[in-house]
């Protein structure tokens, strides 16, 4: 971070330690900022040079805001999120739901100043990038606001878009994308001039027309608008490219060069209705899509169906799923037969626990190129990297980082794949990492399945290489509190479903 952009981050983030005193999580302080810097910058593009219409009504506008104070700023606060947040345009989309969380009018007051002091327009991408982005993460780990399910690893994220290596001029696209990971990921890729000079309209397309998504929690959908916007991606007057529609409902209305996600974990989908009694119970969701393989209640499938459908017939995909997609049987032996068949999917990468902020989740990314409808199944060999078997992360002690992925990604060579090198070798006795299998030997397995592991596991048989203790504890803490977690889901689910009287 420049010595230029170190007064405002640390105003920032002294200012958000400020309010957790008076109970304001990250979470409420994101959106607190995030409304207030949009007004900011609005006013400031209603300025030279630019002199824009924003559309902004004068009554809501910066300049009457900070004007007010105590009692009339607390009451005039509220009435401009609420009547914001009526609007159809992206002022809308900002400002849904929108509620004011501090409750104290002085503080309110205070980070209105703070807010005011900067010329947001001019400061930098990478600077307000920062702040915003390490505002999520912080939001990302306070685990009682369930923040974290909406939060890939930046890590992660960064070795997925290296792996893909998306193109200018391309679209990408998300059909769940949290608070944006994957697009900004791929944004600082593209605008990386050790990967690519663009020119003024790829410059153009990039900023207006090249990510597209979908995400239908309306904060974390806001959090993403605003996170796009504050590191250059869309202005203040576009049109808005992440939908709060669900994905799964309808098959989609365009097709894209990328898909990068990291759909929602949990297995089945759900939703809620009021029975006859009045009472309000849960129901499976499965979506009857003709375009899909299987008809399921399995979300993850669901998903992994949706993204085959988004791409077009030269797409490229990169995939977060969890452990079930790769060896469920019924629907999901039907998905992974058909994705064999019909796309080449050709790398899988296992991922260890640890590594995400829903805790004790056992996760894999898939690789896989759309193509053509062939006689034929497209998959020749699946290139598998087990980055699990004896690998520890925690979140706290030892947070998973992208020199971590290293090896995987030289060995995924993402220049040109087709030259790769197995580092496992049965012959010589070599237990590396990569290996590759046949279509033949997938096709022939146990529902298909691609759960797949070949090292020995050495904690089983050395104590020697067990974790440091204390890395030991935090897994453990964290296994434990992700039980728990899904103990209290049973509990609500059970809670919510009508005992009968009889």
């Amino acid at each position: 971070m420049s010595t230029a952009s170190a007064p405002i981050v640390s105003k920032v983030w002294s200012f958000c330690n400020t309010l957790r005193d008076d109970g304001v999580s990250y979470g409420d302080y994101l959106e607190q900022l995030t409304y207030l810097i949009f007004l900011k910058m609005a006013d400031e593009y209603t300025r030279p040079p630019y002199k824009r219409d924003v559309g902004l009504p004068v009554k809501y506008t910066w300049p009457v805001l900070k004007n007010k104070r105590g009692a009339e700023l607390e009451g005039h606060y509220i009435e401009l999120l609420r009547e914001l947040g009526k609007r159809k345009d992206v002022l809308g989309q900002i400002f849904t739901k929108a509620q004011n969380k501090i409750q104290d009018p002085a503080k309110l007051n205070r980070l209105i100043d703070m807010i005011d002091d900067v010329e947001w327009v001019t400061l930098g991408a990478d600077i307000k990038g920062d702040i915003y982005e390490g505002l999520l993460e912080k939001n990302a780990e306070d685990t009682k606001s369930g923040a974290g399910q909406y939060f890939t690893p930046r890590a992660l994220i960064k070795a997925m878009v290296e792996c893909v290596r998306p193109e200018p001029g391309k679209t990408i696209a998300d059909p769940a994308c949290g608070t944006g990971g994957f697009f900004l990921a791929a944004y600082d890729f593209l605008t990386n001039p050790a990967h690519y000079s663009l020119d003024k309209a790829q410059k153009a397309q990039l900023k207006h027309k090249t990510f597209h998504g979908n995400e239908i929690v309306a904060n974390t959908r806001r959090l993403c608008l605003m996170n796009m916007f504050l590191h250059n991606i869309g202005e203040i007057d576009d049109d808005v490219l992440i939908s709060p529609n669900d994905a799964l409902v309808a098959p989609p209305s365009k097709t894209f060069d990328y898909v990068l996600a990291n759909p929602p974990f949990g297995k089945k989908s759900s939703m809620s209705f009021t029975n006859e009694e009045g009472e309000e119970e849960k129901d499976d969701l499965t979506y009857n899509r003709q375009d899909f393989w299987a008809t399921t209640s399995n979300k993850q499938l669901n998903f992994v169906q949706h993204i085959r459908t988004m791409l077009k017939t030269t797409g490229r995909a990169a995939v977060v799923v969890p452990d079930n997609v790769l060896f469920e049987g019924g629907a999901g032996e039907t998905v992974r037969q058909n994705l064999l068949k019909t796309t080449d999917l050709h790398t899988i990468l296992r991922l260890p626990t640890g590594v995400f902020y829903a805790q004790g989740v056992k996760a894999n990314v898939i690789f896989f190129d759309n193509r053509e409808a062939s006689k034929k199944p497209w998959t020749k060999e699946v290139w598998y990297f087990d980055y699990r078997t004896n690998i520890h992360h925690t979140l706290k002690k030892k947070p998973l980082r992208f020199d971590d992925l290293s090896e995987f990604i030289a060995c995924y060579k993402p220049a040109n794949r087709h030259k790769r090198k197995a580092t496992w070798d049965a012959e010589k006795n070599t237990e590396g990492r990569w290996r590759k299998f046949s279509y033949e030997e997938l096709a022939t397995r146990d529902k298909t399945s691609l759960d797949i592991f070949w090292l020995k596991d050495k904690s089983l048989t050395d104590l020697d290489n067990l974790p440091e203790p204390d890395e030991l504890a935090e897994e453990i803490i964290e296994n434990l509190e992700a039980g728990l977690s899904s103990f209290r889901a049973v509990v609500r689910s059970l809670s919510a479903t009508p005992v009968s009287s009889e």
